[in-house]
């Protein structure tokens, strides 16, 4: 009954984020939009995490009927310094959401009014410990852009609505994350948008269905685990899946993660806050991974998670510097200059731990290419790094039909074999894309936690047969597909055969009897 309400209340939900993307979207990109959108619920939830925290602090003491939110800036202040080292920030009652929100329609300077409150949150961090973690966090939140109206008046009144439509989404309390509501319309907001944006949205987003997989792939028979990384994080949905599939404090040391884009990054940063992920359980950076790592004194991680961009270029043997580099070197060659692929690969098995797993999506070519590639793999498969190579439906990404794979990779094994896995028919077709169901992902757990060849499913491969093969890591070399076409009985389909030049006979001789019948009438 519980999930039944949980259920309703998340498509609640859902509808409330569409009503306001669907009003507001207007002559702004939907793919530019989302960071007003998100950036808002990030402005509300904050507030209203700071503001619970202080009420609950003061009525624990005694002061019943205690708000901050009717707090004077002034008394306010005094409680600045040590609310930052708790909290890593601090925002002024007068800026909160709900005192904003509800002066909105009467303010003509609304853009400037939330300028400055973004630039007192960030600036409210600058000189401590959570500084990383808020500096920058609205620089996508342009209240001056022209996407938002020709005007100041029509961007005001846009940004007024915003505020409204985010203030009356039922969010909860943020204390009750059972539905874990925020950090949920954070995920709808990011599927919706992916999936209408193709390829500029699809590229940033994981799908949730795939993220369980990598997840539960790389947690099997583990409770808790120290940390989990992504080299290539996105707007963090992979990392935080470890949050769902264990729960809230079974991951102890926190998330690591590092993205390129910095619009994406700003987004991965605000999906932890709205995960309810303090500012010291996450260190996300902002840099190209393969040249310039920032992790090196948080290696090694226990879980790595990471669907990297699929054959992007890369500086490879132009660096002089990269085949020196402890994460390529003990290959002895580098990925290809227009295909980085393997280099995720090579970083994430570089850090990760000897108890760890590592679960990487990747482009199906690197599995079988000859060429640097082919030795890169040899490495890989001679040094029993590789525990399982997963062949995925095609279909299942924004923006690209091509079916994946997914690489898992351990530092600890207990045999010299390698499991292959053909998932292509583990899904179901919702709309033009394909989408694992919840007993899609058991199929595919069980079968890699168990270890055993299963026909048509999985097969446990020695070294020496994927070292006869050349390296080639193909699932489909190794795992026979079932013939699905209908099988024939010849004999009696010659036996049917028969029967039909019999029948044909009989009814050519019927019409020759009635032409010829015709024709003797005739000549009468």
């Amino acid at each position: 009954m519980a999930d039944n309400k949980k259920e309703q209340e998340r498509e609640e939900l859902h509808r409330a984020i569409w009503a306001i993307a669907d009003e507001l979207r207007g002559a702004v990109d939907g793919w530019d939009f989302k960071n007003y959108v998100l950036g808002t619920m990030f402005y509300r939830y904050i507030s209203e995490n700071l503001t619970n925290y202080i009420n609950r602090g003061e009525q624990a003491a005694g002061n019943l009927d205690f708000d901050y939110a009717r707090m004077s800036d002034a008394d306010a202040e005094e409680a600045r310094e040590g609310l930052v080292e708790e909290k890593g920030f601090f925002i002024l009652p007068s800026e909160l959401f709900c005192n904003v929100r509800a002066r909105a329609s009467l303010d003509p300077n609304l853009n400037e009014t939330l300028e400055h409150v973004f630039h007192h949150i960030e600036e409210s961090a600058k000189g401590s410990v959570s500084e990383n973690s808020f500096s920058g966090l609205f620089d996508d939140f342009d209240v001056n852009s022209n996407k938002l109206g020709s005007t100041v008046a029509k961007r005001n009144e846009r940004l007024a609505k915003l505020l409204d439509g985010i203030a009356l989404m039922r969010l909860g309390s943020v204390d009750e994350h059972d539905i874990d509501a925020f950090g949920d319309a954070y995920e709808y907001l990011m599927t919706m948008y992916a999936s209408n944006a193709g390829k500029s949205g699809g590229e940033f987003f994981t799908p949730a269905d795939v993220s369980e997989l990598l997840t539960r792939l790389g947690t099997v028979g583990k409770k808790r685990v120290n940390k989990v990384y992504d080299p290539a994080c996105g707007s963090g949905s992979l990392l935080l899946k470890a949050l769902k599939v264990l729960g809230k404090d079974a991951v102890v040391t926190g998330f690591f993660g590092q993205e390129i884009n910095i619009t994406t990054y700003n987004l991965c940063r605000i999906n932890m806050f709205l995960h309810d992920v303090g500012f010291d359980k996450f260190d996300v950076a902002c840099e190209d991974t393969l040249i310039n790592p920032q992790h090196w004194d948080d290696e090694p991680f226990e879980l790595i998670v990471s669907n990297p961009p699929y054959s992007i270029k890369w500086a490879g043997d132009d660096n002089p510097l990269l085949i020196n580099d402890p994460r390529f070197a003990p290959a002895g060659v580098l990925a290809p200059k227009s295909k980085a692929d393997l280099a995720f690969i090579m970083h994430a098995l570089s850090w990760l731990a000897p108890n760890g797993t590592a679960a990487i999506v990747c482009f199906p070519g690197i599995m079988y290419r000859g060429g640097a590639e082919q030795k890169i793999r040899k490495y890989l498969i001679d040094n029993n790094f590789i525990d399982c190579v997963i062949q995925l439906p095609s279909n299942l990404f924004f923006g690209t039909s091509i079916a994946t794979c997914i690489m898992v990779m351990k530092r600890g094994k207990a045999d010299n074999k390698v499991l292959f896995i053909d998932a292509t028919n583990q899904c179901i077709k919702v709309t033009n894309n394909n989408k694992l169901l919840p007993e899609h992902i058991d199929t595919i757990v069980d079968a890699f936690a168990k270890r055993e060849d299963i026909e048509y499913l999985c097969r446990l491969v020695d070294y020496d047969e994927v070292k006869k093969q050349n390296y080639n890591l193909s699932v489909s070399t190794y795992v026979e597909q079932e013939d699905t076409r209908e099988k024939i009985d010849i004999v009696k389909l010659n036996a049917e055969i028969k029967e039909i030049v019999a029948r044909e006979q009989i009814l050519r001789d019927e019409i020759d009897k009635i032409i010829s019948e015709i024709e003797g009438g005739e000549n009468a």
